[in-house]
């Protein structure tokens, strides 16, 4: 018997166990049910380890070419929106011409796998345009070798900006915001480049975020005008420091921004939630969730600390355009940051230097943020992509609860797991494996508890969870 029969005979055997000694768990004692989240049926939801193959993959990650690339996009001097487009050494336009031949260059070790396109577009004048601008995002796109259609995304932005946001002929350095995210970007882009993601993977340098994330938004409009299937985006941005103001360190965390109400929620999706709950099941919390699961260990040498907001308070990311547009979404931030080190003319004031230059980056920091970002990523290409069409059924009363869902795609798909959790607790405690099959019944009531699904493959890579809606 191959190792993916017995899996698969193995993962069987656990799903009719589970469901049948779920029966008992409605009518559990009082004190089980205080005693903690875990008395209930199905076994304990905990971290995905990362595999030999991601293992090395993080190993290939060079802190080297993450300050070269950071070091070289400041020193085209300013990259504002606004300023030259062709000159051939400072500018967004040259910045601009740079990415894109290294990401051709990633490109050529692909094989035909990786493309690269200059993605542009002229914005008609705006908030913060104020004459016809053309921004240009660098996209590389790995495509992917078993589902290519479904398609995960990060990205930084390359432009940067000073004191006054209109200013575009200062030098703006801009080394933590955003040469940090963008160096991030491609240094994936350069790692994965030779390697076969069973989903497809986009890189990208996207510009116009300081004049209003003109650029992502107008790549994520491209993405829903053709019905791409987006199951997630990360953007990086400000990822460079892990030093704050007052000179404290926390070299060892990333945060991550995930938001709980979508933002693309209609009216009647919001009557159901108010109804039923959700606030904290959004996709993009979903994803956050998965992150953790998947990036929160040893290989990455960070913690990943979920916030739970969309972004921080008056400011804003190239996520938003991706969720204004129902994709999931969040940001990765450092985890304080040094407004003097932001949006600020290069001086020295009072004694104090300001501006954002690359000698207030950490470079080791900015590496492991970018294997949190590959553990991510290449964990949620090689697994099945997130459930859909998920439904709680609601046509009769009942203590049980009836899930259904479609099966996915994907070749290498064994089976699906119910998740639940107390309404109160953050994040997923219990999993049932139910097989290979579109629909589950669960002997716990879903009024009492939250529900969710999630996919997994032969080799027990999980999907996010998808959060059920009623039906």
């Amino acid at each position: 018997m191959g190792i993916n029969e017995y899996r698969r005979r193995t993962f069987l055997t656990l799903s009719t166990a589970a469901v049948t000694t779920g029966v008992a768990a409605r009518g559990r004692p009082a004190a089980a049910r205080e005693a903690g989240a875990m008395a209930g049926p199905g076994r304990p939801v905990t971290a995905q380890p990362p595999d030999a193959e991601l293992r090395a993959l993080l190993r290939d990650i060079d802190r080297r070419r993450v300050e070269e690339t950071v070091r070289r996009l400041v020193g085209f001097g300013t990259r504002h929106t606004l300023s030259s487009q062709d000159d051939p050494n400072r500018g967004i336009g040259a910045a601009r011409d740079w990415i894109l031949a290294e990401m051709r260059r990633y490109a050529a070790a692909s094989g035909g796998r990786m493309t690269v396109e200059a993605q542009s577009y002229v914005q008609e004048p705006a908030s913060r345009i104020p004459v016809p601008t053309r921004i240009t995002n660098i996209v590389a796109t790995l495509r992917g070798s078993a589902t290519p259609d479904r398609i995960y995304v990060v990205s930084g932005h390359y432009d940067s900006r000073v004191t006054d946001v209109m200013n575009a002929t200062a030098d703006a350095p801009g080394a933590d915001d955003d040469a940090s995210g963008v160096a991030v970007a491609m240094e994936l882009a350069r790692v994965m480049a030779t390697r076969r993601p069973k989903a497809t993977i986009v890189f990208a340098a996207v510009a116009g975020e300081e004049q209003g994330l003109y650029g992502a938004r107008y790549m994520a409009g491209r993405y829903k005008a053709a019905g791409a299937d987006v199951q997630a985006m990360f953007t990086n941005d400000i990822v460079g420091s892990a030093t704050a103001d007052d000179g404290t360190r926390d070299p060892r965390t990333v945060r991550l921004f995930a938001e709980g109400v979508p933002t693309a929620e209609t009216p009647e999706e919001a009557n159901v939630r108010r109804a039923v709950g959700g606030e904290n099941d959004s996709p993009a919390r979903q994803l956050a969730r998965f992150t953790r699961s998947v990036a929160h260990n040893g290989a990455t040498g960070m913690d990943v600390r979920i916030i739970y907001r969309r972004d921080r308070y008056l400011r804003g990311g190239d996520h938003i355009g991706f969720l204004e547009q129902g994709y999931p979404a969040a940001r990765f931030t450092e985890p304080n940051e040094n407004f003097d080190h932001q949006h600020q003319d290069v001086r020295v004031e009072g004694g104090k230097r300001y501006g954002d230059l690359p000698e207030f980056c950490d470079f080791p920091y900015i590496a492991r943020v970018a294997r949190v970002n590959a553990a991510a990523l290449w964990s949620l290409a090689q697994a099945p992509g997130t459930p859909k069409d998920v439904r709680i059924r609601t046509d009769r009363l009942t203590n049980d609860t009836d899930l259904v869902w479609t099966r996915g795609p994907e070749p290498d798909l064994a089976g699906y797991e119910v998740v639940w959790r107390e309404t109160t607790s953050p994040d997923w405690t219990h999993a049932i494996p139910v097989g290979d099959v579109t629909s589950a019944t669960i002997d716990l009531s879903k009024d009492n508890v939250f529900f969710g699904v999630r996919a997994l493959d032969h080799d027990g890579h999980h999907s996010p969870v998808a959060f059920p809606r009623p039906a």
